[in-house]
C-alpha cells in the first residue's frame, strides 16, 4: 500500500512539474508569413572608401532588430569599382546595396530598384508574465517621401536623388570641397592669412609661393590649378570657378549653357563660363605671373604630401590619406576661396548614393537597412568612424564644433552640384579635353567652350 502511496504521489510531482514548466515557459506563435520574413538572408553590401570597422556599431544595432538579417560588406578600391560593378549585374552577381556617386545615377537608374512607398519587416515580440509567448509580428512602415527627403537633407541631395519624384538614393554624406594649405610654406613666405577670395591677394601669394630653378623649371608650387590629368578633381574645381562666376551650367529644361550669356545679362561681351576657363588656365600659363603649375608636375596631391604645394583643393577623404602619407606635414584646412563682393557663397558637393540593386531578391529589406543606416540617431557612428560630413541639416551644427569637420560642415548649405546626365565621367573627360586645347591655343577658347558644352548636352540625351 505505501508503494502504491509512493508512486500516486511520484506521478502527482511529476504532472506538477510539467504544468508548471510549461507555463514557465515560451510559446511561438508564427504565421505562414511571418516564417517567411524571418528566414536567414545575407544581404551583399559594396562600397569604396570605408572600411567595415565604420560600420559596425549600425550593423549590430539593425542586427538586434532583425537578427536573421546578415551584412556581408565588402570594400573595393575606387579603380576597380566601376568595372567590377557592371560585371558582377551582367553576370547576375551583383551586390544586393550598393554605393554610386551622385554624378552616376542616371547612367545607373535601369539597375536601381528606386525606394518603395512602404516595407514590410518581422519583429520578434514576447508577451505575458508567467505563460511567456513569443510572437512574430509584421510591421509596415512608410517610407521617406520625397518631401520629406527635401526637408531633412542639405539641398544637393533631393537635387540628385529624386528623379521623376522617385528617390533612387540615400547618402550617408555629403563632402563639400575645401583649401587645404601647407603652414610652413605660408610662414616661410610671410603669408600671415589664408585667402578667402579669389582675387588680388590670392593671386600675390601664389607668386610668393612658387619657386623656379635657374632653368625655370617650377620646385615649388604656389597652388595647383591650369591642368587637367594632373590636379586632383580638376572638373570639380572649374565647375564651381564658373558657378562663383554666374555661369548656370545647365538650363532647369537641361541644356548645358556654361558657354552663354546669363539671361538678363548687362554686359553682352562677358560670358562667365568663359572668364572662368581664362581664370583657371593661367596658372599654367608660363607667359602669366601666376604661372604655378604644369603637365610635367606630379599629381596635386602627391605634390602637397611631398610639401612641394602650398595650397591644395580635395574633400575630406583626403584628409585621412595626408595625414597616414605625411604625419609631420603641418598644414590646415580652410573654406573654398570665393568671388569678393559676391552675395553669395557658391561651394561644390561629391557625394555618394546608397541604393538598392533591381535584381536583388531582398530589395524590401536592403532599402529597410538602408533607411536605418541613414536615420540620424544611427548614422552618427559611422559619421565619426570615418571622419565625413553630414547630408543631414539636424547634425550640421553639431559637426561645425568638430575641428576636422567644421570647415566641410560649415559649407554644406551652399554646396551644389550641375551634372544631370548619363555618363559624368564622359564629360569630366570632355572638360578636361577643352582644358589642355585652350592651354595649346588660348584664343580659341570661345569655340572649345562651345564644342565641350555640345559634346556634353549629347551625355545627357
Amino acid at each position: 500500500m505505501y508503494t502504491n502511496i509512493k508512486l500516486k504521489l511520484s506521478f502527482i510531482f511529476l504532472a506538477l512539474v510539467f504544468i508548471m514548466t510549461s507555463a514557465f515557459g515560451c510559446k511561438s506563435t508564427v504565421s505562414q508569413e511571418a516564417k517567411e520574413k524571418i528566414q536567414p538572408i545575407t544581404l551583399n553590401y559594396w562600397r569604396v572608401w570605408d572600411g567595415q570597422e565604420a560600420f559596425e556599431d549600425i550593423v549590430a544595432a539593425y542586427r538586434a532588430l532583425h537578427p536573421n538579417i546578415n551584412i556581408d560588406y565588402r570594400k573595393l578600391r575606387y579603380e576597380e569599382y566601376e568595372k567590377e560593378l557592371v560585371d558582377s549585374f551582367a553576370e547576375d552577381r551583383g551586390p544586393d546595396i550598393f554605393s554610386v556617386n551622385a554624378g552616376w545615377l542616371r547612367r545607373y537608374q535601369g539597375k536601381i530598384a528606386p525606394l518603395p512607398e512602404e516595407t514590410t519587416m518581422a519583429y520578434s515580440v514576447v508577451t505575458g508574465t508567467i505563460q511567456k509567448q513569443e510572437t512574430v509580428s509584421l510591421r509596415t512602415s512608410p517610407s521617406l517621401t520625397a518631401k520629406q527627403l527635401k526637408e531633412n537633407y542639405v539641398d544637393v541631395v533631393a537635387d540628385n536623388a529624386i528623379i521623376d519624384d522617385k528617390i533612387y538614393g540615400l547618402p550617408l554624406s555629403v563632402d563639400t570641397m575645401v583649401l587645404f594649405y601647407n603652414r610652413d610654406l605660408l610662414n616661410s613666405a610671410g603669408i600671415t592669412e589664408v585667402p578667402r577670395y579669389w582675387n588680388e591677394q590670392f593671386l600675390s601669394d601664389v607668386k610668393k609661393l612658387t619657386k623656379q630653378d635657374k632653368d625655370g623649371k617650377i620646385v615649388q608650387s604656389g597652388v595647383a590649378l591650369g591642368t587637367a590629368e594632373n590636379v586632383e578633381r580638376y572638373s570639380d574645381i572649374l565647375s564651381l570657378i564658373m558657378m562663383q562666376n554666374g555661369a548656370e551650367m545647365m538650363t532647369p529644361e537641361g541644356v548645358v549653357s556654361f558657354h552663354r550669356l546669363p539671361a538678363g545679362a548687362s554686359d553682352k561681351n562677358y560670358v562667365p563660363g568663359l572668364e572662368a576657363l581664362r581664370f583657371y588656365t593661367d596658372f599654367a600659363n608660363p607667359v602669366k605671373e601666376v604661372y604655378a603649375w604644369n603637365k610635367d608636375l606630379p599629381n596635386s596631391l602627391e605634390a602637397f604630401i611631398d610639401g612641394r604645394l602650398a595650397f591644395f583643393f580635395g574633400y575630406s577623404y583626403h584628409l585621412p590619406q595626408i595625414q597616414a602619407r605625411a604625419p609631420r606635414l603641418n598644414f590646415g584646412i580652410s573654406a573654398m576661396p570665393q568671388i569678393e563682393g559676391n552675395p553669395k557663397a557658391v561651394n561644390f558637393a561629391n557625394f555618394w548614393l546608397e541604393t538598392t540593386s533591381s535584381k536583388s531578391k531582398y530589395q524590401n529589406e536592403a532599402w529597410d537597412f538602408i533607411q536605418f543606416v541613414t536615420k540620424a540617431e544611427n548614422v552618427k557612428s559611422y559619421l565619426t568612424a570615418a571622419q565625413r560630413p553630414t547630408a543631414l541639416r539636424a547634425l550640421i551644427n553639431e559637426q561645425t564644433n568638430d575641428e576636422n569637420l567644421a570647415v566641410f560642415a560649415n559649407q554644406l548649405l551652399t554646396a551644389r552640384t550641375w551634372y544631370k546626365g548619363n555618363d559624368y565621367n564622359a564629360a569630366e573627360v570632355i572638360l578636361g579635353d577643352m582644358i589642355d586645347q585652350a592651354l595649346v591655343d588660348a584664343k580659341q577658347m570661345p569655340k572649345l567652350m562651345e564644342t565641350a558644352a555640345r559634346k556634353i548636352q549629347q551625355t545627357i540625351q
